[in-house]
């Protein structure tokens, strides 16, 4: 058999909006099951997402650290947003993301990986990519909320891994992004898709 996600979609006899927020949904489908039962699923529809591993040239990643209001915590974070610009190409929201949140720009992008966050109770989707040959620029964008005063720290690939493998670091985006850019650097990065790569 081989190995890789394909679209599927199976019957939804019945839909209903459970609550609109500002930025996912939430509804609950009636859908037809295998023996012709139905179940009812409950799920989160999300406008999707990109997140930016920049690593420099010394092999460190830009890190950022957020307070996330549903864990109670300060997580430390790849540079990251939601796909809430209008006809913008996910690439290009990845580099803007990057400019506001930590006030780089690259010249050289891949699509590191795709992620299904919690494909149990979400639609999100989320795209990684690997950012390199990094320059500092200044950024008039204006930090609001969780984003003030947010640090911006480079950390050694290894020792990103490392407290990935170690619980410190949680982010699923930035663990799952650290951990392909490690697997990604054994071959040079030569096995990496374009940064325009199609999402299935």
């Amino acid at each position: 058999m081989k190995i890789e996600d394909t679209p599927e979609s199976w019957d939804v006899v019945d839909s209903k909006e459970r609550f609109q927020g500002y930025v996912i949904k939430v509804v609950t489908d009636t859908v037809k099951m295998p023996r012709d039962e139905v179940a009812d699923r409950d799920y989160v529809v999300h406008p999707g997402a990109v997140a930016v591993l920049a690593l420099d040239d010394q092999d460190q990643v830009l890190l950022i650290r957020q307070y996330r209001h549903p864990t109670r915590m300060l997580m430390w974070e790849l540079p990251a947003g939601i796909r809430d610009v209008e006809g913008e190409s996910l690439v290009d929201g990845a580099a803007r993301e990057l400019e506001e949140e930590a006030g780089y720009r690259a010249d050289t992008w891949h699509t590191l990986i795709d992620l299904r966050s919690s494909p149990g109770m979400s639609d999100e989707r989320i795209r990684v990519f690997l950012a390199r040959d990094l320059t500092k620029v200044e950024t008039d964008f204006v930090h609001r909320h969780e984003e003030i005063d947010m640090p911006v720290e480079w950390v050694p690939l290894a020792d990103a891994v490392e407290k990935a493998l170690m619980g410190m670091i949680h982010n699923s985006p930035a663990v799952a992004g650290i951990l392909a850019a490690y697997a990604a650097s054994v071959e040079g990065f030569a096995l990496l898709r374009p940064a325009d790569a199609p999402e299935e």
